[in-house]
């Protein structure tokens, strides 16, 4: 397969997986699709890269949720998070401190924003959603709405997972995935597109992300979905997304569930 035709299958991948409902994470952007000017909640999971902070630091200042959580305990992209925040800001601590105890304290202290519930003890992508339901029962937050805010790569199987934990269908689920990276091809090899997008992963860590998400959403006896391990709800993955996953399979075999160092994989 050529360049250019792995760079295409590989922006399918990223643009079916960055799952986004809204294009902006604006109240402005909620009035247009929903008629509302904030949702009840808003919920960031540890996973993301130290960019998602930023991106909903933001969008908290400026009022686009009533409540605020943040979701994660210690995983594999711990200890990144812990030096991308150590590095921007050497006065807080992130040594021995979970992901939620890490963003939080950085936007307390870029945003100065307060009042933010913390789930300490997930590790993976099912708990995260089942222990943020605990935390918002604990503190009697019945939402109408919640925003999720979650890496790119994973989006899509944090949207699955709350359609299958969370049982009141009234409950309006608002996907925003942290950012939206493409790739092109320059001087021969396959490059990010300049994005300044921070603590963004290295190329092969992406795609093996990307590559070890697909296998993971399938609705079969190894996947999942309610057909295999039951984790998340269906997804239908469109015939262009699977395409694009066997074509790039020819070409990254050994990063298809593979035993990935970068994520709890459940």
């Amino acid at each position: 397969m050529d360049l250019y035709k792995m760079t295409e299958n590989i922006n399918i991948l990223s643009d079916f997986l960055g799952k986004r409902d809204i294009d902006t994470l604006t109240s402005k952007a909620l009035e247009e699709k929903y008629q509302i000017p904030q949702t009840d909640l808003l919920i960031l999971f540890g996973g993301s890269i130290a960019y998602g902070c930023d991106v909903v630091g933001k969008a908290i200042s400026n009022h686009i949720a009533k409540n605020f959580m943040i979701v994660g305990g210690e995983g594999h992209t711990t200890e990144t998070l812990r030096r991308e925040i150590h590095s921007a800001y050497p006065e807080l601590v992130t040594a021995g401190k979970t992901e939620s105890e890490i963003m939080s304290d950085y936007i307390k202290r870029k945003y100065n924003i307060d009042n933010i519930l913390l789930e300490r003890n997930s590790t993976n992508c099912g708990n995260n959603i089942t222990y943020a339901l605990e935390v918002m029962k604990e503190n009697n937050l019945y939402p109408n709405n919640i925003i999720i805010v979650q890496d790119s790569t994973m989006q899509c199987r944090m949207d699955a997972g709350f359609r299958k934990f969370l049982h009141d269908s009234k409950v309006k689920v608002i996907n925003f995935a942290s950012y939206k990276v493409r790739v092109e091809v320059k001087n021969e090899k396959i490059v990010f597109e300049s994005s300044g997008i921070w603590g963004m992963w290295d190329l092969k860590s992406y795609l093996s992300l990307l590559m070890g998400e697909i296998p993971r959403l399938l609705d079969d006896a190894n996947g999942y979905g309610p057909n295999g391990k039951n984790y998340i709800a269906h997804v239908n993955i469109p015939v262009k997304v699977l395409n694009a996953f066997e074509e790039l399979k020819v070409e990254y075999q050994d990063l298809v569930r593979v035993a990935n160092p970068l994520y709890a994989s459940k």
